[in-house]
């Protein structure tokens, strides 16, 4: 992209073949081949460095003769400049300098609104030299570029903002593992990592301190590529830029980090890659797969149909959609169906499941695999219950690198996956006669079958004992605080649309609620207060004891915690076992929940027990979390009396251990509408009464959840016109409360007021 300097008076020898253009017509998609501009340097930013022989400039320029404010913006442009490029304009060039330019075709001109653009790759014969830093050398607030090892990854979720965000940590020969933070708006320029032990290369990352540890973050004019770890294998870069740096050099770093990593051992345990053949129930595992086809079950759910050329040997969930929603093949044989795996994505992965097209491969990471499950998301009335089946379930949070991945078709995973695919048509020509091998790949890669959730059609029916008219909402708007309405209305929107969301933790005493913590956050305090144990005075009522835990994974040996057994409770000659769990995992101890009735999570602190911060549960009972509230708890580890109990229970044993309890609650702001306005709710006193569903019971249980979501569809259906929706009967409250700023208005809630579905006949 050459620039000239002209001086004053001097006549521009323009090349025949280019053509200038005024800037006021360039956009984005304007074909700049073979086109100049002209114009005057009214902003020249300072050369920044972003490595060895790498640098960077900003610059604006004006068209020639036109005056430069907030009315005339389209006819200035900001100009990014790379490299030498960079370098040469700001030695040459001064501010208020005439000069002229070749528009580069690969990357139109950035609009006066943009203050960014995607990074440069040179393709000249002379390809720029990178230095890189080792992960024990950085220094805050440097933007460098990096090798490393990846120890741990989560694949992109969509952050709060409009970015997907991705995390990884990555370690290289300096043995120190570096957290990664990364915000970019497309899924396609995030780190395209499958499996731990690959190897990233990241261009241009800040170093910063953050939780008294430094952590890179993505900067301006980022880009990342990766290789497979596994030593042997292609050196293939993975990146969707068109243009990248890669060298012998290059090639030498990779190889030196996959030996490395081999032979130091550092990488960790993880979820084994289960070809669907050997999967066992409750076992979570990675599946390599290709999608065959997809259907939407509800806004919070999505169903992915996959197979990998073996059978399950279990009996697999059925999940049934209407061929009209389907996306791919909506039917198969009656043989082929029994290959097919039905994986229901929930929550925060339905977003990158939309994205997915029947044919491709995939990974799914932290897949669980759940038995017995007779209600899910998609079953009909008429459709007969299984109550032996195995069901595939891919839950909503990012909690042990839980997510979906395309892989690539050079992949090595990818090619094993469609040798199997070909062997299988091979044994299979005679079950299969209609196929032959050339037909397979490409039938497969034409998706499978789904079915919609019967529609319910809902009403509300009021449990209050007030005698009043219904009224408008805006006579409710125009009355104060203290009275109570029956309103006639339909459900415009509501919030959050993620179920988990919803659930909340309410403290009777403080009258504070909190979010649930997620299971990263618990899964983290688990974390360290095995790393801080140290010697222990067992007290004398106490037993000291060890349970051997079986792993889920095949490949993991066998590992003893160590348990202290509290005295146990003899209640009508049954065992009521209560254990003080210490040095486990949170996935060790929902293993555990299995065998052992009450679990309570303890450290060492000082020689003695105590309980883990109580942003993690207290108490693991029956498959439920209970949790403590940190300003009304004084908690200290006792001894259970087994005195006049008949049943041991979350509140003998929060009040033994003085811990104010948590209740779940359920918390959802609703939208409603009339003729005469619009009105914004709280539901959340009475929600178990509106959804006759506990809040409890849906923390803990996925037919309770997928009722909840049934309801909220059913009156709000998703892109539903406001004509499908019902009327509602609604009894609503009208009080004052404080805001953040601390000014007092009134607010509404929904209470006495139950949904009613028509049973089934």
């Amino acid at each position: 992209m050459p620039v000239h300097v002209l001086s004053e008076g001097t006549r521009p020898q323009v090349p025949g073949h280019l053509t200038r253009i005024p800037i006021s017509v360039i956009t984005t998609s304007t074909d700049v081949t073979d086109k100049i501009i002209k114009g005057k340097v009214v902003l020249k930013g300072p050369l920044v460095s972003l490595a060895a022989d790498n640098f960077i400039l900003k610059t604006v320029i004006q068209e020639e003769g036109s005056v430069l404010s907030i009315s005339s913006q389209s006819l200035s442009i900001n100009v990014i400049l790379f490299g030498t490029l960079a370098k040469n304009f700001n030695h040459s060039v001064y501010q208020g300098v005439l000069h002229q330019q070749h528009p580069d075709p690969r990357s139109p001109p950035a609009s006066k609104k943009s203050s960014s653009l995607p990074p440069q790759v040179s393709n000249t014969a002379k390809a720029p030299k990178y230095t890189y830093v080792k992960l024990g050398n950085l220094k805050a607030g440097s933007v460098i570029n990096v090798y490393g090892v990846v120890v741990f990854f989560k694949q992109p979720f969509k952050s709060r903002g409009t970015d997907f965000c991705s995390t990884l940590k990555i370690i290289d020969q300096s043995n120190q593992k570096i957290g990664c933070t990364i915000f970019c708006e497309k899924l396609e320029d995030h780190p395209k990592i499958f499996q731990i032990g690959d190897i990233v290369r990241m261009h241009r990352v800040k170093a910063q301190f953050f939780n008294k540890s430094i952590m890179l973050v993505n900067t301006f004019g980022f880009s990342v590529v990766t290789f497979d770890g596994v030593v042997g294998t292609a050196v293939e870069p993975r990146t969707s830029s068109r243009s990248f740096h890669f060298d012998q050099d290059d090639r030498q770093m990779v190889e030196e980090l996959r030996t490395w990593a081999a032979s130091q051992a550092v990488l960790p345990t993880v979820t084994a890659t289960v070809p669907l053949s050997a999967v066992q129930p409750k076992l979570y595992f990675d599946l390599t797969c290709q999608l065959l086809a997809k259907a939407p079950i509800d806004t919070t759910c999505t169903l992915l149909r996959v197979w990998d050329g073996t059978r399950c040997p279990h009996t697999l969930l059925k999940v049934i959609v209407e061929p009209h929603i389907t996306e791919g093949q909506a039917s198969f044989s009656k043989e082929r169906e029994n290959l097919i795996a039905n994986v229901l994505v929930y929550d925060n992965h339905v977003e990158v499941a939309r994205q997915l097209k029947p044919g491709v491969f995939l990974r799914i990471y932290n897949l669980r695999a759940i038995p017995g499950s007779t209600k899910v998301p998609g079953l009909t009335s008429s459709q007969s219950e299984e109550i032996d089946h195995l069901a595939f379930h891919l839950h909503g949070g990012t909690s042990y690198g839980r997510g979906i991945r395309v892989l690539p078709d050079n992949s090595p995973d990818v090619q094993e996956l469609k040798r199997v695919i070909e062997a299988f048509q091979e044994n299979d020509e005679e079950e299969f006669p209609e196929l032959n091998n050339s037909d397979l790949l490409e039938v497969w890669s034409t998706p499978p079958e789904y079915l919609d959730a019967e529609k319910v059609d809902c009403r509300t029916e009021r449990s209050c004992g007030h005698d009043m008219q219904p009224v408008t909402l805006s006579e409710v708007k125009q009355s104060g605080p203290g009275r109570v309405h029956h309103v006639n209305v339909q459900l415009r929107a509501y919030e959050p649309c993620r179920f988990h969301e919803a659930l909340k933790l309410y403290c009777s005493n403080c009258t504070s609620m909190q979010d649930v913590p997620d299971d990263e956050l618990v899964a983290s305090i688990f974390r360290d207060a095995s790393k801080d144990s140290g010697p222990i005075n067992v007290p004398p009522w106490a037993l000291s004891g060890q349970i051997k835990l079986q792993r889920d994974s095949p490949d993991s040996s066998n590992q003893a915690l160590t348990v202290h057994l509290l005295t146990q409770l003899m209640s009508e000659g049954k065992t009521k076992d209560v254990i003080l769990l210490m040095d486990s995992t949170l996935e060790e101890t929902c293993q555990l929940m299995a065998s052992y009735q009450n679990i309570i999570p303890v450290r060492s602190s000082e020689g003695h027990l105590a309980l883990l911060d109580l942003s993690a549960p207290f108490l693991f009972r029956d498959r439920k979390r209970y949790y403590g509230c940190k300003r009304c708890s004084k908690a200290v580890v006792r001894e259970l009396s087994a005195e006049g109990v008949e049943v041991m229970d979350e509140k003998i044993v929060a009040e033994a251990l003085g811990i104010q309890l948590l209740q779940f609650v359920l918390l959802v702001k609703l939208e409603l509408q009339d003729a005469t306005d619009t009105l914004d709710v709280w539901l959340w006193r009475h929600a178990e009464l509106f959804f006759s569903v506990s809040a409890e019971d849906a923390a803990a249980n996925q037919e309770a959840q997928n009722s909840i979501r049934q309801t909220m569809d059913s009156l709000c259906p998703p892109g539903g016109s406001m004509g499908q929706r019902p009327w509602l009967d609604l009894c609503l409250m009208a009080y004052q409360a404080e805001d953040d700023d601390g000014q007092t208005k009134t607010c509404y809630q929904v209470c006495h007021t139950t949904v009613i579905k028509p049973s089934s006949t």
